[in-house]
């Protein structure tokens, strides 16, 4: 193969390379294990991110699904996976040769007159061209690029694991927000029930006091008591609207995209078993956690930094060649006309290269690695102490609403016979208004208690299973009375 026929070849293939589709053209395999889609690692086997209507009502597992996708903070962790990805094939290509091709045309025309001798003179015009080919792999370096795949490699483990740390984070504040949406339907459905209760209320209260059997006080402290009830409503319906936007900004709708979600409800669900003490799974988070294995990961790549950065300095060996070829004109002497001619030039060996002295500026470049490798360890520390923290608050809440969520059962059970009695005796004529007014209260108070107790029971569980990186998609996938 000639000299011009490999530079022809060399830019064709720059050429290819340059048109080709990014994603589809992964000759060092670097790339394959990317998800498909921001949300696709929390969600094998699934359809693609759904976009378009949400369903009517949303349920959580859809609520999970699009805000895995659509939420700006996983999508920007998937670009990191990509970004890392990418670092990985780069590193991995140092090991291989490069060859660059060189092609140069031009139209030369010079002129040469000497002074008293115009028969040495010349005067040449001719297309000159010339192909050219150089090789250039490094054989040996001392492990700089052993230590920069190291750290390219480490990295990328990082930026998977903190995007499955950011998916962790983004399926917990979805479903928080989700359970604080029903709590607000459910705080505004309660508020409504509590005003229909207080017309009823009124409604007796003013029948008494025209039959002359109740003073004009009951019709009024009842009034009082209607217009209170009122007044909740239209802030518990402002309420359940911010709630409903604020799910639908998490999952990548407009704020004002019309979401109905269904009421949550008391039923058992299928919990995650959870049979080690609180102890032992803080000891187990220290170690499993993402965000762990993200800073873990870091500081490993700090290491090989430091070690890819000592390497640098140190000399390398390579392989080296060249083939170039050119139509350049020939003359044999002054003044004697130029000939058409062509020539090559090709050499192969092996180049050394000894950094002797680089102004102490590798010095103070190890310095700096190993600075950070440090800065790393320590992030690690805090990184493993913030996970214990959040799993021991987290169970803490968790037994806290298991608690409160059966408590709340049996306040709103005895608050409503209350009432119940209360409007009973008040219609009878044996009972007063404040008894009627105080259990009606007391009647709101426990059913607006009862669906925050349920929303944050629902909540905590998924919360502690966050916290533990623990969190997927089968979390919700039976979870039907919240669907």
């Amino acid at each position: 193969m000639n000299g011009r026929r490999m530079a022809r070849l060399a830019a064709a293939g720059v050429i290819l390379v340059m048109a080709g589709h990014v994603w589809a053209f992964d000759p060092l395999f670097a790339q394959g294990s990317i998800p498909a889609n921001p949300g696709a690692s929390m969600t094998p086997g699934e359809r693609p991110c759904e976009s378009g209507a949400p369903g009517q009502p949303l349920t959580l597992h859809e609520a999970v699904g699009r805000g895995l996708c659509h939420n700006p903070k996983t999508r920007e962790a998937w670009a990191d996976v990509k970004a890392q990805a990418a670092a990985m094939g780069v590193a991995r290509a140092a090991f291989l040769p490069t060859m660059s091709g060189n092609w140069q045309g031009m139209r030369d025309d010079s002129a040469t007159d000497v002074n008293g001798h115009p028969e040495l003179g010349s005067n040449t015009t001719a297309t000159v061209r010339s192909e050219s080919v150089s090789l250039n792999w490094v054989l040996f370096d001392f492990g700089a690029r052993a230590a920069a795949l190291r750290d390219a490699s480490e990295l990328l483990a990082a930026a998977r694991a903190t995007q499955d740390a950011t998916l962790q984070d983004t399926f917990a504040t979805v479903a928080k927000e989700y359970y604080a949406a029903q709590a607000a339907q459910g705080a505004r459905e309660a508020a409504a029930q509590v005003e229909r209760m207080t017309q009823d209320s009124l409604t007796a209260a003013q029948a008494r006091v025209d039959r002359g059997v109740a003073p004009v006080t009951d019709a009024l402290q009842a009034q009082t008591q209607h217009d209170e009830a009122v007044f909740n409503l239209t802030k518990a319906e402002g309420d359940a609207q911010t709630a409903l936007g604020t799910l639908a900004s998490d999952i990548g709708l407009d704020p004002g995209e019309p979401l109905v979600v269904p009421a949550a409800t008391a039923t058992p669900l299928p919990d995650a078993a959870y049979s080690e003490s609180v102890a032992q799974l803080i000891d187990d988070v220290k170690r499993t956690h993402p965000a762990v294995l993200a800073a873990q990961a870091q500081f490993e790549a700090a290491q090989a930094k430091v070690t890819q950065t000592r390497a640098e300095g140190l000399p390398n060996i390579s392989l080296v060649g060249k083939y170039s070829h050119n139509n350049q004109p020939a003359t044999l002497g002054l003044g004697i006309p130029t000939f058409p001619a062509t020539g090559h030039d090709a050499y192969v060996g092996v180049q050394v290269t000894i950094p002797f002295f680089e102004g102490f500026g590798r010095h103070y470049q190890v310095r700096q690695a190993e600075a950070e490798a440090e800065r790393q360890d320590d992030a690690l520390d805090g990184t493993r102490q913030q996970v214990a923290l959040d799993v021991w608050t987290s169970y803490q809440a968790q037994r806290t609403a298991t608690e409160n969520a059966v408590h709340s059962e049996s306040l709103l059970a005895i608050a409503r016979r209350s009432f119940d009695a209360a409007e009973h005796r008040y219609r009878a004529g044996v009972g007063n208004i404040l008894e009627l007014l105080n259990t009606q209260t007391a009647l709101a108070t426990a059913q607006q208690r009862r669906v925050q107790a349920l929303a944050d029971w629902h909540n905590a569980k998924l919360q502690l299973a966050s916290k533990l990186g623990r969190l997927s998609m089968r979390d919700i996938t039976q979870r039907l009375p919240t669907e």
